[in-house]
């Protein structure tokens, strides 16, 4: 079970796989993370799901991170008398509240939040982006709007509306309910649809209550405009470029993924990049060039996390997916200019933080003296974080007395995490990261490591020692 690399693998549960042996060979083959789609299933499926999980990792002696993504508000058209109809660009089509099946002429947009948001020169896109239209006018319960783009609309497609903040919360009473059978279940992480803004990830932060880590999915371009202080909040980011790629320019979201990444590096919280990321891989076993190349600029990014959606969910190849996946990582930090990439954009230390120096200079001892690796031993998980954004290239490997600290540090770069007791002196503490780095594969007799710790010990905190050690 020892990855050859650093960036971590999330793979989506679904259809295809839905059985322990296959969801086994999908952590075999290099998933480090699960994430559960809460838009489909019952609480009782999750709940085998997560039983599912944790029996896997009882098996391997792997911590393994569960995601469980929120659905989050759903915006779509009705339903049409045939099912669909076809479109002719310039023609007008009605958007009302009837909920009268729809024809070439009119259809129902079960929306009124969307009506009243939206001014009359503002756009609609559908089906992902394959229709767009302009809203030539406005009254109080329709549109009527000029199709721009697009030959067919079908029914309960969804709808996006650029560059308009919608009266909308970010969590339905469906969102609300599943959250709770998330939590009760243990979910290690929630992620966060729909948001817009900072009071959006106060509120769902509110409902956790501290009993998960939270991700905010970024895929409404009002969410970027308050980036800044939704980092603040939040614990981690997942860059779906699905809507976002809908909702901004397309020729725009590379440089929104580089400064989102670039963003929660600086500030030690994990990000993911998502969405299509070998979508071809669904129906064939091998992606495209410019799916690798994708992923691999991510990678190069420095990304710590790379998801499959429907790949692994309801794909052909779930498994191939996840090995492509991590022969892509692999390949990518074993090249040169990953390293100088990475060097190049180096995070600031904190001033007056002993914490942020203690894990600063481990990073460069490790470097001068070729450690093995560097051992974080740590309560919450924090200095393990605070590591993993400098980049190091060897293991960050994080002991932790709590399972659900290394069940969240699944999900960031470059950690290693193993549970195993605490320990109350230095002697103890040394011997103890000997003997798990040499039965765990990552080092052996006469290397070196670099050790960061706390005292007093088991303290959240409270970094303050760095000590190099030979192992035994």
């Amino acid at each position: 079970m020892k990855r050859d690399r650093h960036t971590k693998i999330l793979a989506t549960l679904g259809p295809a796989s839905d059985t322990k042996d296959i969801l086994m060979k999908l952590i075999q083959a290099g998933a480090d993370n699960v994430r559960m789609n809460f838009s489909h299933g019952t609480a009782e499926d999750h709940k085998r799901r997560f039983d599912m999980i944790r029996e896997i990792e009882t098996e391997t002696g792997k911590p393994i991170g569960i995601v469980a993504d929120m659905q989050g508000p759903k915006l779509r058209v009705g339903i049409f008398k045939n099912d669909k109809i076809e479109l002719i660009v310039g023609q007008s089509l009605r958007f009302d509240l009837s909920d009268e099946l729809g024809d070439e002429t009119r259809v129902q947009l079960p929306h009124p939040e969307i009506i009243n948001a939206v001014n009359v020169g503002d756009r609609l896109l559908m089906d992902d982006g394959k229709v767009r239209a302009i809203i030539a006018e406005k009254g109080d319960d329709y549109l009527i709007v000029t199709i721009e783009a697009g030959v067919k609309l079908s029914n309960n497609k969804g709808v996006n509306v650029p560059n308009v903040k919608l009266p909308i919360p970010a969590l339905t009473e469906k969102d609300r309910v599943d959250l709770e059978v998330a939590l009760d279940l243990g979910a290690d992480w929630i992620a966060h649809s729909f948001v817009q803004t900072a009071e959006d990830v106060r509120e769902c932060q509110e409902l956790i209550n501290g009993r998960a880590k939270h991700i905010v999915k970024l895929e409404k371009p009002s969410a970027l405009n308050e980036l800044d202080e939704i980092l603040e909040l939040t614990d981690a980011i997942m860059v779906a470029r699905g809507d976002l790629g809908v909702e901004i320019p397309p020729e725009n979201v590379p440089a929104a993924q580089k400064r989102i990444v670039r963003a929660c590096r600086a500030l030690g919280k994990p990000v993911i990049v998502a969405t299509q990321m070998l979508e071809s891989m669904i129906e064939s076993p091998q992606p495209t060039r410019a799916e690798a190349s994708d992923v691999a600029t991510a990678i190069y990014d420095g990304t710590d996390c790379i998801m499959l959606s429907a790949e692994t969910a309801a794909g052909d190849y779930p498994i191939e997916a996840v090995s492509m996946m991590n022969r892509i990582a692999e390949s990518v930090e074993g090249d040169e200019l990953y390293r100088t990439i990475m060097d190049a954009d180096h995070p600031d230390t904190e001033t007056h933080n002993t914490g942020d120096s203690i894990t600063a200079a481990a990073y460069y001892v490790a470097q001068d003296i070729a450690a093995s690796a560097i051992v974080n031993y740590t309560t919450s998980g924090s200095t393990a974080l605070r590591t993993a954004r400098h980049r190091p290239t060897v293991p960050i490997l994080c002991l932790t007395e709590s399972h659900t600290t290394a069940r969240q540090l699944a999900l960031s770069y470059g950690v290693r995490p193993v549970v195993t007791i605490d320990v109350d002196n230095f002697d103890d503490m040394v011997s103890r990261a000997s003997r798990i780095a040499r039965t765990k594969d990552f080092a052996e007799k006469g290397d070196s490591l670099v050790i960061t710790a706390g005292v007093p010990f088991g303290t959240v905190g409270s970094t303050n020692v760095l000590r190099i050690a030979e192992v035994e």
